[in-house]
């Protein structure tokens, strides 16, 4: 393939050469079976090349085979006749200089894979073989077994002989839910001495069990996938359609050990998905992938549960959601299923995009993001915390504190807490605890060393109240910097309570964690508080709690207390660090209802724990995303213009400009600014240097806005100071 320049690489390049640290701009065709003898390779070809794709990902095997297999049972298109699709397509885009990634589909086979191995085939919990629940006459595979194992493994290394391929993408090869099929219920007696779990209780020491042997089994699956392909070819790899956030299967932590890239399959919004969570997943991924490649696949078709595979996204909606992933460090890739087009309206949308990312493409390499803040996700939480409400109790949390950011424009990253290093925190000021319930001794250990060195806390709820496997302590983990100890349970579904804001009784003013609420002297309470009290009660209290009183009858709402001992939250300087603790759900009811009061508790309190000028500071109107990232001898920041009737409720129906943004950067120590530039715009703007910040006005935003800083080194350490 076409090589690029030395300086356009990413730190993810293992070596001279590699594609998956090379490549920025993804395509992919999935073939439904009658497009052999239906479709335009051509035109795709085609299309590939004028949107500047310099990846594709094709289909070949799996449940269909799009080339004349030779593995028996391995069931071709009956549209394919004796021609090679595959081959067709990979020839072309090789032709083209772009890397191919193959992709297979094992989660189904036909019947007379069934007839002659129905060993290879799911069993529920009841002892039947699982047919397909979407396509009658197919049958669901056991993941764990020997049809993955053995079998695809056969499949693999056809293609790979082949073709020759880059690298093999499999998709829903994780598997189709739980099951119980003599190999599973075998293999999981030997490893583990107990029979399958019949509930999802974590709890349950066989569902524990059961979490870590599952995830230990696809380890090993993605291993002997990827050894067997790089025997055939050594720059080629294993490609896993997996991972994510806090309720991912796998250990996210291993994943970005083991995985060269990734590709981020969260496809697009539907229901109340709202459109930063693009962003989201780029974050999650970047958390424990570091510096490698990843993708964030969109697809060009409407999302959800209904399954209108060939439908149409309108041109807002693709953009808004491409440019929030490219502005959070993910390489755009368009999935489009089936070859026949019965709507052209995305091909020219998607076409301008990644024409002008190629344009681009130097500020989106070798980049490393500037935020202090940094958000914590946690998949043991989610899985042994959380269990079957995980959705609720955990990331619900996380969704507030991430909203509650974006609303602020504060620039943050997230981290995973099996990765809470000195290397990895050492870049942060503030970390923030979505209610992180799960937690080790070792990694409250690491959280003490960090607030050690400087470091500031923001902690909600029921963070460090277990250890990691959701056992709960008889206190809290994090007890010395938190301040407070448990009283009793939780109380679950809290009405009618309310927060009083307190003034210090020294000076009469008000603590910062309570900036832009001056004009009120109570603010309303969340759902879910943990009943706690302060270690040291000498400590004043910011906010005091109202409890509950009664809603009806409407002659009887009035507060019966007006003043309770408890606190909303406890504010605390531990050394050279500042912790704020909010006993109650104020980020999952934030993210529940909304309320802009909680938002300010939350921005507060990171600005108060963080302590020092943000990196980048916006001011205007609109919903905005805003990212900011160091290049070589560049700076740049990203404006995702989220403002619209449908943020919180999709599909956009047009994009919505917001007016002039007031932008002041950072500029690191003995640069000079050499040029500054609008990438969407397209022109150049003039940036005024004030004591080591660059200020520059941005007239508009439609969708997204790019300013790029062009930097270049300077003797001595003055730099832009004072110019």
């Amino acid at each position: 393939m076409t090589d690029t320049s030395t300086d356009q690489r990413t730190p993810g390049d293992v070596a001279e050469g590699k594609w998956f640290g090379r490549v920025m701009r993804w395509g992919q065709l999935t073939l439904v079976e009658n497009d052999p003898q239906e479709y335009d390779p051509d035109f795709w070809l085609d299309y590939f090349e004028r949107a500047k794709c310099d990846a594709v990902c094709l289909s070949a095997g799996g449940y269909i085979a799009y080339y004349p297999t030779e593995v028996p049972l391995h069931h071709r298109s009956a549209w394919m006749k004796d021609d090679d699709p595959l081959g067709k397509l990979v020839n072309g885009c090789r032709e083209r200089g772009m890397a191919v990634l193959a992709r297979t589909d094992p989660h189904a086979v036909h019947q007379p894979v069934f007839d002659l191995h129905p060993e290879w085939i799911a069993v529920d919990s009841d002892g039947n073989h699982r047919r397909h629940w979407a396509m009658s006459g197919a049958w669901v595979t056991c993941a764990l077994g020997p049809y993955n194992f053995d079998y695809m493994t056969e499949v693999n290394l056809e293609i790979m002989a082949r073709y020759n391929v880059d690298g093999i993408f499999s998709n829903r090869w994780t598997g189709s839910g739980m099951c119980y099929c003599e190999h599973c219920r075998s293999a999981f007696r030997e490893a583990t001495g107990l029979e399958l779990p019949r509930t999802s209780d974590p709890r349950d020491p066989a569902r524990r069990e059961y979490i870590l042997w599952r995830q230990n089994r696809l380890f090993e699956l993605c291993e002997k996938w990827d050894t067997s392909i790089r025997q055939v070819s050594p720059d080629s790899r294993f490609v896993p359609n997996s991972g994510g956030g806090s309720l991912s299967d796998l250990d996210m932590s291993i994943f970005g050990q083991v995985a060269e890239t990734a590709f981020a399959d969260r496809q697009g919004r539907s229901g109340t998905v709202v459109p930063w969570a693009a962003g989201k997943n780029a974050k999650e991924y970047r958390a424990t992938m570091r510096d490698k490649a990843v993708g964030g696949i969109f697809s060009v078709g409407i999302e959800g549960s209904h399954r209108w595979k060939d439908s149409t996204q309108s041109a807002a909606e693709i953009r808004v959601w491409v440019a929030d992933s490219i502005a959070n460090g993910m390489r755009p890739w368009f999935t489009k299923f089936g070859g026949v087009l019965h709507d052209r309206r995305w091909l020219g949308v998607v076409e301008e995009i990644y024409q002008w990312h190629h344009r681009w493409e130097r500020y989106f390499r070798t980049q490393e993001p500037l935020a202090r803040v940094a958000v914590v996700y946690s998949q043991q939480t989610a899985k042994f915390y959380g269990g079957p409400a995980a959705a609720d109790r955990v990331e619900n949390h996380v969704l507030g504190m991430y909203h509650a950011l974006v609303e602020a424009r504060i620039p943050f990253e997230m981290v995973h807490d099996r990765l809470l290093t000195p290397e990895v925190l050492g870049r942060f000021k503030t970390l923030v605890l979505p209610n992180t319930a799960a937690l080790s001794e070792e990694q409250c250990e690491q959280i003490r060393g960090f607030v050690a060195a400087g470091g500031g806390v923001v902690a909600t709820h029921e963070t460090s109240l277990y250890d990691e496997w959701g056992a709960r302590r008889d206190r809290f983990g994090l007890e010395d910097l938190l301040g407070v100890r448990p009283t009793g349970g939780v109380d679950e579904d809290v009405k009618n309570s309310y927060l009083l804001l307190a003034e210090d009784a020294h000076t009469g003013r008000r603590h910062a964690v309570l900036d832009g609420l001056e004009q009120a002297t109570r603010i309303i309470n969340g759902v879910r508080r943990v009943n706690v009290e302060p270690i040291d009660t000498s400590l004043p209290a910011a906010l005091t709690v109202v409890p509950s009183y009664p809603d009806l009858p409407m002659e009887e709402v009035y507060p019966r207390q007006t003043g309770a001992n408890e606190q909303g939250v406890y504010l605390r300087e531990v050394g050279a660090g500042r912790v704020a603790y909010f006993p109650w759900d104020v980020d999952r009811t934030f993210w529940e209802v909304l309320d802009p009061d909680h938002g300010r508790l939350l921005r507060n309190a990171v600005a108060w724990t963080t302590d020092e000028p943000s990196p980048v500071e916006v001011t205007g109107p609109g919903l905005l995303d805003v990212t900011v990232w160091r290049q070589p001898d560049s700076l740049t920041v990203h404006l995702v213009n989220l403002t619209n009737p449908m943020a919180m409720r999709g599909p956009f129906r047009e994009l919505l400009p917001v007016g002039e943004q007031h932008v002041r950067v950072r500029l690191p120590e003995q640069v000079r600014v050499t040029r500054a530039r609008l990438l969407r715009g397209d022109v150049p703007v003039q940036a005024r240097i004030l004591d080591g910040t660059a200020v520059i006005a941005v007239p508009g935003i439609t969708d997204h806005e790019v300013i790029a800083i062009d930097l270049e080194t300077v003797a001595g350490a003055a730099g832009n100071r004072g110019r």
